[in-house]
């Protein structure tokens, strides 16, 4: 019998290094939790500290605005050592940043916060640009985009456990006096109802911190692959001004910071709507926003399925042009549909990260790890764009005409998916994985 001329389907991950894909796939999950717990934190501080959405946004520009000062140090330290060494040093940062919280809210600054984030952020910075191009060469570079959307279906996990934390620890115990309410009060009152509140705040972020501890030192001990890239003899100038050349790749970078601006607005925002679409406090909104993360988590894996028989870049096209019809469904509706269609964007959403990031990065070759912290400091997006959203609602009274923003993010992801779609580039050949560490 002859045998068969087709080519051998690439294995998503091989079986001596399935452990350590595995571990780094649960790091995954620990920055969901973070993400997600900042998100929230937007409604609280709105009622704690009686904010604007704009000021609010603020949590939002020091977290990711560390993403962004963080990230190329982060790939300069890991160029330098290894991915394993940049893991270490991400999570002892983001336990130091949770750690913060309990200064801060012994000192009630909203300041102290804000740093406090900004340290927690730069842990996060540090593990994504580590964890992400890792993602991609830890296995075969024909799998590559699958596999990282399989690692980052366990992100959405780590959100929803912190959605829900926070509505237990956090959204539950905010006192229900409105900011009116709050401003007639006498200010031994108005301390004593603050103290409590940002108690339930830093207990959470410290009980984080702690376990974050426990993971160091499990890391520390496991043995994990090396990547054997080789530095680039013309040096990091030269590594940035191929990449600058490479125009997938900074199409890519673009389209990066308009999905996270469009993913952290939408979120950021989703209790103020709700809460106002259906006349419900924040503990209660935030169950919609759980549903939210439970679809998305879920949507992930079907996707990273799908994947098997679509490109990854058709299937985003396709995602964000229904991201864009959800969004304008919950500008121009109300009530329950607009809600339903604002739950059914987190859908839409969930396989852009990781495709837009591993159609960015996959064939960089020796250049993946400068790659990987422009496409971590495109993370910025989230600061930047939520801080415009949070402006359009103050200036329009509309928390739902802010969305024509994240509208205009989904448009610009989808010209990425339909440009990587209809393009052919050549891929540099990939690294290879040598004796672990």
């Amino acid at each position: 019998m002859p045998q068969s001329t087709q080519p051998a389907k690439a294995a998503l991950i091989s079986k001596r290094d399935f452990w350590p894909f595995l571990l780094l796939t649960m790091l995954f999950a620990l920055w969901g939790v973070a993400h997600n717990m900042t998100d929230t934190l937007l409604a609280a501080f709105k009622r704690i500290m009686s904010m604007t959405d704009f000021q609010t946004s603020w949590i939002q520009l020091a977290f990711y605005g560390s993403y962004f000062c963080l990230a190329l140090p982060a790939a300069l330290f890991i160029r330098k050592y290894t991915y394993k060494s940049g893991i270490l040093l991400g999570l002892g940062l983001f336990a130091i940043g949770a750690l913060l919280f309990y200064p801060a809210s012994i000192l009630m600054s909203y300041g102290f916060f804000l740093f406090a984030l900004y340290v927690l952020a730069g842990g996060l910075s540090v593990l994504e640009t580590a964890a992400n191009p890792y993602i991609l060469v830890i296995g075969p570079q024909e799998t590559a985009t699958q596999r990282l959307n399989l690692a980052q279906s366990f992100n959405p996990i780590g959100s929803i456990l912190g959605v829900y934390m926070s509505k237990v620890f956090i959204l539950s115990k905010l006192n229900t006096a409105e900011a009116s309410d709050r401003t007639s009060m006498d200010p031994e009152s108005l301390k004593a109802i603050q103290t409590e509140e940002l108690a339930g705040v830093m207990g959470t972020y410290v009980g984080v911190a702690l376990f974050l501890v426990l993971v160091w030192f499990v890391i520390k001990a496991v043995r994990m692959p090396v990547a054997s890239e080789t530095v680039e003899k013309d040096g990091v100038i030269s590594g940035f001004r191929r990449l600058l050349k490479n125009r997938n790749y900074t199409l890519g970078v673009m389209a990066q910071f308009f999905y996270v601006g469009a993913q952290i607005g939408v979120w950021s925002f989703t209790i103020r709507y709700v809460m106002v679409e259906l006349n419900m406090n924040e503990s209660d909104a935030s169950d919609y926003y759980l549903l939210s993360l439970i679809l998305f988590a879920a949507s992930r894996f079907v996707f990273t399925a799908l994947m098997k028989y679509f490109k990854p870049s058709l299937l985003l096209a396709v995602s964000a042009l229904a991201a864009t019809l959800c969004s304008l469904m919950v500008i121009y509706s109300s009530g329950m549909v607009g809600v339903i269609s604002l739950v059914l964007v987190s859908v839409c959403m969930s396989l852009m990260f990781p495709t837009i990031y591993g159609l960015s990065a996959v064939g960089l070759g020796n250049d993946t790890k400068l790659g990987g912290s422009g496409l971590i400091m495109a993370i910025l997006g989230g600061a930047v764009i939520t801080a415009i959203q949070g402006q359009v609602s103050d200036t329009t009274g509309s928390i739902g005409m802010s969305y024509w923003v994240p509208v205009v993010c989904f448009v610009v992801v989808m010209a990425f998916g339909l440009n990587n779609f209809y393009s052919k580039r050549k891929l540099a050949p990939a690294p290879t994985m040598v004796n672990p560490s």
